[in-house]
């Protein structure tokens, strides 16, 4: 009997579902954005009612009969990515990677694939954008594969189901979601319908059979995972991987995880064999550092649960314009106007004839809070062109009041910076105490932006 079909609109931007088509949509406001599908009403896999992924039939579980064992996980090989992913691959979990096109998602995976294979363990690698021998050049390059490392070129999901289920690997690689479709959905591969469709199997395969599924993502020309949101929402994790594919440093983001922390992660480094962990970024980020000059101030962010040392890089010179230009490389803009306004406000500096220029050296983005005390003296000392000590590290957050705030991790930054040479901290008064006295480490308390201009006086 044929399925039961409807037609129904959605947005192609962010997958908002209408009954009708809409010139703006709703929720993301975008427009002319909305596209005619057909969608069916059943069940994807056609399973009579009450019955889950195996046959069996479906029974609620009370929780105090559920086990409280943890889930096995499995080494990646990579300790920078186990770290991302709370310690290893969880069995039965689905993960979604994203990253723009060229990053080394593949390459990842692939290194990935060829460790767990070598290592006993039953992987299959399924590919919809490469042939068998694409990926076997690409396999030689990263180092000879050896283990049970099945290749599958394919696009449809119903093959792809059926060979999941009768291999039933313990790592599948999906390479890419939005290259997979099913017949009976006329719409086309990677369109809303299509790749929703795709998550929800592959789902009910990573829960149903306990495969560990990787799913690679496209992102759009914001950097977002292309496709509906729900995708997402969906899966067990969500890794982004960010950084110029044409420098060799990569940064591997966790930005969702139902099985660790978020936020955290993992700096690789593109090499000719692939791609290899660095796995003391700090001492990475601060390479090439120059000494004696100024503008030049190293702060200590904290990444997940990672402390990360790196350079804030100020450039303060008057304006040849009726507007002085704001430009800030790693951190947020509106954050940096934020902190000059501060500083103009609380120590009497005029910045407003004066162009200015923020990099985080290195290329890794960080947003967090305590970057702004470094920020606010990298720009006091480009501005006063006098240079900060070499072996001074800063971290803290600077409120409207210039008043300095206590930020979290505080002894852990310390000793961070204390294992990298530094032998000067200047960190939130409210954090001394709890800090102690580390051995060779000078603490300085900051309590306003008054006392960074005191140490210019």
């Amino acid at each position: 009997m044929a399925k039961d079909k409807k037609r129904v609109f959605f947005c192609q931007n962010c997958g908002y579902e209408s009954g009708k088509w809409m010139g703006q949509c709703p929720a993301c406001k975008e427009w002319n954005t909305f596209v005619e599908e057909v969608v069916r009403t059943k069940s994807a896999g056609g399973r009579p009612a009450g019955r889950g992924t195996s046959g069996s039939p479906v029974r609620p579980v009370a929780i105090r009969d559920i086990g409280s064992e943890q889930r096995q996980r499995l080494s990646s090989g990579f300790e920078e990515l186990d770290r991302v992913l709370g310690g290893g691959i969880v069995r039965g979990s689905l993960t979604l990677i994203g990253g723009d096109p060229g990053i080394g998602k593949s390459t990842l995976l692939l290194q990935v694939c060829g460790i767990l294979a070598s290592g006993g363990r039953s992987v299959l690698y399924i590919s919809g954008e490469e042939s068998p021998e694409q990926i076997r050049m690409r396999a030689l390059r990263i180092g000879e594969q050896t283990g049970d490392l099945k290749l599958l070129c394919e696009t449809n999901l119903d093959e792809i189901e059926a060979v999941l289920t009768r291999e039933k690997p313990q790592v599948a690689v999906i390479d890419s979601v939005q290259t997979m479709y099913r017949d009976d959905i006329s719409s086309a591969p990677g369109s809303v319908s299509q790749v929703r469709e795709a998550a929800a199997a592959f789902m009910q395969l990573a829960k149903g059979f306990e495969i560990s599924i990787f799913l690679v993502g496209h992102v759009t020309k914001e950097g977002v995972v292309a496709g509906p949101r729900v995708l997402e929402h969906m899966v067990d994790t969500v890794l982004y991987f960010e950084g110029d594919r044409h420098a060799s440093y990569r940064v591997l983001r966790g930005v969702k995880n139902r099985f660790g922390s978020t936020n955290e992660i993992g700096v690789f480094e593109m090499q000719d064999v692939g791609l290899v962990e660095v796995k003391n970024p700090s001492a990475y980020m601060l390479a090439g550092k120059p000494a004696g000059a100024s503008g030049s101030v190293v702060a200590c962010s904290v990444e997940g649960t990672r402390p990360m040392l790196a350079e804030v890089q100020a450039l303060v010179c008057r304006s040849n314009f009726g507007i002085p230009r704001r430009t800030a490389v790693g951190t947020d803009i509106n954050r940096v106007n934020l902190l000059m306004a501060v500083v103009e406000k609380r120590l009497g500096i005029s910045l407003s004839d004066c162009d200015a220029y923020i990099n985080i050296a290195g290329g890794i983005r960080m947003n967090e809070p305590a970057m702004d005390l470094a920020i606010v003296l990298a720009v006091l000392s480009s501005q006063k062109d006098l240079a900060v000590d070499d072996k001074t590290v800063v971290f803290g957050e600077v409120g409207l009041a210039g008043e300095v705030r206590a930020v979290s991790m505080a002894k852990q930054r310390v000793l961070e910076a204390g294992k990298l040479g530094f032998t000067r901290c200047l960190l939130p008064s409210v954090c001394v105490d709890g800090v102690g006295k580390p051995d060779g480490m000078e603490l300085v308390g900051i309590s306003g932006v008054q006392d960074l201009a005191r140490l210019f006086a």
